[in-house]
């Protein structure tokens, strides 16, 4: 067996290492707003308004070290303004004037004419509240302090109706398409009747059905029989649309499960209903938790087909409907709204966590055989 020279092992070590860095990068790019996102939702208004969520880490800040007083009788603002000395504009005041010791000149409070000497030391902002949460998931009513000095009184984003809403559809709406998948793709692995391949060949047709093109038609018929508005039409909705990946996904799982084993169960006389309850099922848990996490996170993240089928009114808004709502009525509160949507990501995040151990076997399951 021939040995691999030094160049093709310094190659190998450069594009090992150029990989890491991309991975490295790619991991990053994701992270950093999540994070950011996270942090923010833990911050006053004034914090979030005054500066970014990355001063909780050290860095250089100005801080007032002292104060001087202009007279405001003799200082005009439209003329060159002398300050122990040194004459600036009132423009230059506004951005900051750096002094040769290493501090600088800005207005604290430019209509009573008071301007801050600040220095540059290390600090931390550590400031962190849970109100926004608070405001966010109980709709109470609180106060700030406007930019003016006026107290203003709002009442908070009232989310765990439409919490609790998104968790009655998604749940739901997840387990129905895996329990009827599941037979389904038992049925087409395992056991033969005519027109098996028929069917499946129109079942993986029906993936490239767009979502869009079925939205009218489903709602005339739902409207028809009155499911419009209910849960049930959106978990009926929401099942056809993930059945067909659901079976494909499950099928390539199950049809590659050891025959022995089905023959065994056969031949002691278990009915087909007995193998795929005991057997079929406990076999394909990593392939059916693959799914869960893809029909979760879409039924959770969903809102094209919410709003179609169950409306937007209050009782039965989801989170993505409220979080929607919430951009056009707060969109400069970020401290509310980055609580809201850090609410929205946490059981999705839950979710995968949980299964994720599974996530890449029951992908990859079915998808080589030998």
């Amino acid at each position: 067996m021939s040995q691999r020279s030094p160049s093709q092992q310094r190659k190998k070590i450069i594009s090992t290492i150029l990989v890491n860095l991309v991975l490295l990068l790619i991991v990053v790019v994701w992270t950093v707003p999540t994070l950011g996102l996270f942090v923010s939702s833990f911050r006053s208004r004034d914090d979030i308004r005054s500066s970014g969520w990355w001063t909780i880490f050290p860095h250089r800040s100005w801080a007032t070290a002292d104060q001087i007083v202009l007279d405001k009788e003799t200082v005009d603002l439209r003329q060159p303004i002398p300050v122990n000395g040194v004459t600036y504009s009132d423009d230059e005041l506004q951005k900051g004037v750096a002094l040769p010791d290493g501090t600088r000149l800005i207005w604290e409070n430019r209509r009573e004419r008071i301007i801050n000497i600040q220095d540059q030391e290390w600090a931390m902002n550590t400031r962190f509240t849970l109100e926004n949460y608070e405001n966010v998931m109980s709709g109470k009513t609180y106060e700030y302090v406007t930019e003016d000095g006026s107290t203003t009184t709002e009442k908070g984003d009232d989310m765990s109706n439409s919490f609790l809403n998104s968790v009655a559809v998604a749940v739901p709406g997840t387990i129905i398409p895996i329990l009827i998948a599941a037979f389904a793709a038992y049925g087409f692995a395992w056991m033969n009747f005519p027109g098996r391949k028929f069917l499946f060949t129109l079942v993986v047709a029906l993936l490239v059905v767009p979502l869009q093109l079925a939205l009218i038609p489903i709602l005339r018929d739902f409207v028809a029989l009155k499911l419009n508005g209910t849960y049930l039409a959106i978990w009926l909705a929401h099942a056809g649309f993930g059945l067909p990946l659901a079976t494909y996904l499950l099928y390539n799982y199950i049809s590659s499960l050891p025959r022995d084993i089905l023959e065994s169960a056969f031949i002691d006389g278990a009915s087909h209903f007995t193998i795929f309850q005991k057997l079929i099922l406990p076999l394909s848990i990593p392939a059916l938790a693959s799914f869960a996490i893809f029909q979760f996170l879409w039924l959770w993240n969903d809102y094209l087909v919410a709003l179609v089928f169950i409306g937007s009114k209050p009782d039965v808004q989801v989170m993505t409907m409220r979080l929607a709502e919430m951009v056009g009525s707060r969109g400069q509160d970020w401290h509310v709204m980055t609580a809201g949507a850090f609410i929205t990501m946490l059981l999705p995040l839950v979710v995968f966590f949980s299964l994720q151990r599974y996530f890449v076997r029951g992908l990859m399951a079915g998808s080589v055989k030998g």
